[in-house]
């Protein structure tokens, strides 16, 4: 698993992950779960949809 995200990407997918996690606590609502997912692959730093597609915002010599 080479890493696809470069660190805006990353810094934006925790960043509304928190939030969606944060707000589904707040009104106690389910669909804050979803932020799960964001906060997981920009803490990995890897996303499964990048690599299907063969897409990365990683700068070169991130790679």
């Amino acid at each position: 698993m080479a890493i696809n995200e470069g660190r805006l990407d990353r810094f934006l997918r925790v960043l509304v992950g928190v939030i969606a996690i944060g707000w589904g606590i707040y009104s106690q609502n389910w669909l804050g779960a979803f932020g799960i997912l964001p906060l997981t692959t920009g803490l990995v730093g890897w996303c499964p949809a990048y690599a299907l597609f063969g897409f990365s915002t990683c700068a070169r010599s991130e790679s």
